[in-house]
């Protein structure tokens, strides 16, 4: 890259810092897992070598680090303010195991090592076509011979109607000086655009798929995602032929719902199975242009474990997943284990229809541990119990329900437990590292945010925060009810109930102690509480 141009991305990324947080998609965890549903046995993330390229603040390496004090975990960033952020939460925290470097990761060679998982978010797509060569040189270079790269990027043909959107937000906004000006004034070319386009013409269809984007997003993801100055996206076979070139294979999506067929309908799936002819990359670019795609999340693999690759998913392998899910009934009721309809709603807003007792069995017990994990094992011998038919006669039927859940992508699965509580202990304990994460100091917003143990990003109230830091397994209800007590009369803390502030000292005492108890069950179904 030249050093005029890492200069002016180097200043862009130190003026407007990108948000660092996690990104479910690329916990080693998932990677991880994924890779053991398509057929590939992995590094285990509890002890893996993690690189990071573009880990900004390290938002979304840190909470890996903290997860697995025997891991350890590398992130490098153009950006010393970025990585200066990123060392003070480590040093808060108290991580040994994990390192930041302010380091142009086009210089990253065999020195830095082989490292079991490598994972690049929002980077590929927002750089030059060499920095883009370097990124695919280090996934294949310094990989580890069973490893696996996960790399996040801008795709055709959804980003060619963003391309206008982008083109127009940078020839209004792109001259002026600061990321204001730029971000105001491209904002207005857009509303100029959408109050003169005729109302027949692709511009106009164009602008009434960005604008809510444009208005709904921070300004963050704005400056960098429509007025940064690299974005090339690419179309998803373009990319895995780059790869190849470099010694890499197609794995599979970091949301693997996408890659199947038989979830976009009859019509899409019998003609594209004989038009792809066994082809999963094919495939899945036709699933592109169906679907008008705009980013993907690609895990690779060195060429040499390609063939171990399995895209029919193996019952054996499922049955040695941890599983999770949420199920509601979208009409309130419980799930009642007869024979009658219930429709619910399951993660990412997906729709599924319970028929039988055993499909009504999985979902209430996945649903009740909820975020906790259950082995498929487990939630077989689980459901037989709570239909009273032995476990030999369950299993199809659960096993089949979980493979159906898991292409629909309404479960969420790993090799390893997920050990968040299942129940509100009465001394109840949250991780050091998110007990650190959202102290309260002097002149900080009460606002807050942390990560879970399923990698999200999570925000917590107040009160909760309040709470969180005393959560090391050691104090009662009471306890913690006596704390919120303290925190009210010293001002810190404020009860309102029906709209006016609590003073009296039995109210407040008996409020704190429902708050508690409200608290804390919102933590536990957060994945904030450790078993």
């Amino acid at each position: 890259m030249p050093d005029s141009l890492t200069s002016e991305l180097t200043s862009y990324y130190d003026t407007v810092p990108y948000d660092s947080h996690p990104f479910p998609q690329s916990a080693m965890e998932h990677l991880e897992a994924l890779a053991f549903l398509f057929g590939l046995d992995v590094p285990p993330p509890a002890t893996a070598r993690v690189l990071e390229l573009g880990c900004a603040a390290g938002g979304n390496l840190i909470p890996f680090a903290a997860r697995h004090p025997e891991a350890r975990a590398v992130g490098v960033d153009l950006s010393t303010v970025q990585v200066a952020q990123g060392a003070a939460a480590i040093a808060r925290a108290g991580l040994s195991n994990i390192e930041l470097k302010a380091f142009n990761l086009a210089e990253i060679d065999a020195s830095f090592g082989q490292f079991d998982y490598i994972v690049c978010h929002g980077v590929y797509s927002w750089v030059p076509a060499e920095v883009q060569d370097a990124i695919l040189r280090i996934c294949s270079e310094n990989l580890a011979p069973n490893g696996v790269a996960y790399v996040s990027y801008n795709v055709y043909p959804g980003w060619k109607a963003r391309e206008i959107v982008r083109d127009a937000m940078i020839l209004r906004g792109g001259p002026r000086d600061t990321p204001e000006e730029k971000l105001s004034y491209a904002r207005g070319m857009l509303d100029f655009l959408e109050q003169s386009a005729r109302a027949d013409s692709v511009l106009k269809k164009t602008l009434e798929e960005a604008m809510p984007i444009v208005r709904n997003a921070n300004s963050s993801y704005l400056l960098h995602e429509f007025l940064e100055p690299c974005n090339a996206p690419c179309y998803f076979k373009e990319f895995v032929a780059r790869a190849q070139t470099r010694g890499l294979a197609y794995l599979c999506d970091a949301e693997p719902s996408t890659m199947f067929v038989q979830n976009y309908g009859e019509k899409v799936r019998d003609p594209l199975l004989r038009e792809c002819g066994g082809s999963q990359v094919l495939m899945e670019q036709y699933l592109d242009f169906l679907v008008n795609r705009t980013f993907r999340q690609t895990l690779l693999v060195g060429q040499a474990h390609a063939q171990g690759v399995r895209y029919r998913l193996e019952p054996a392998r499922i049955r040695q997943l941890e599983l999770a899910g949420a199920f509601k009934t979208e009409d309130g009721s419980a799930l009642a284990l007869d024979a009658r309809e219930q429709p619910c709603n399951a993660q990412r807003g997906l729709k599924v229809t319970l028929r039988l007792p055993v499909h009504k069995a999985v979902a209430h017990l996945l649903d009740t541990r909820y975020p906790a994990s259950m082995s498929a094992g487990s939630l077989i011998e689980a459901v037989a119990a709570l239909v009273g038919q032995p476990a030999a006669a369950v299993e199809p039927a659960v096993m089949a329900m979980v493979e159906e859940l898991l292409i629909l992508g309404a479960l969420r699965f790993r090799r390893s437990p997920v050990r968040t509580a299942e129940t509100v202990s009465s001394q109840p304990q949250a991780l050091s590292a998110v007990r650190s994460a959202v102290a309260l100091v002097p002149g900080a917003s009460p606002a807050a945010s942390t990560c879970n143990q399923w990698h999200e990003h999570v925000t917590v109230s107040l009160l909760e925060r309040s709470l969180l830091p005393l959560l090391d397994g050691t104090r009662s209800h009471e306890a913690l009810a006596e704390h919120l007590e303290a925190e009210v009369r010293s001002d810190r803390l404020r009860f309102v109930k029906d709209e006016q502030p609590l003073t009296d000292p039995a109210a407040v005492r008996e409020f704190a102690r429902q708050q508690v108890a409200v608290a804390l069950d919102a933590l536990r179904r957060k994945g904030l509480l450790t078993a």
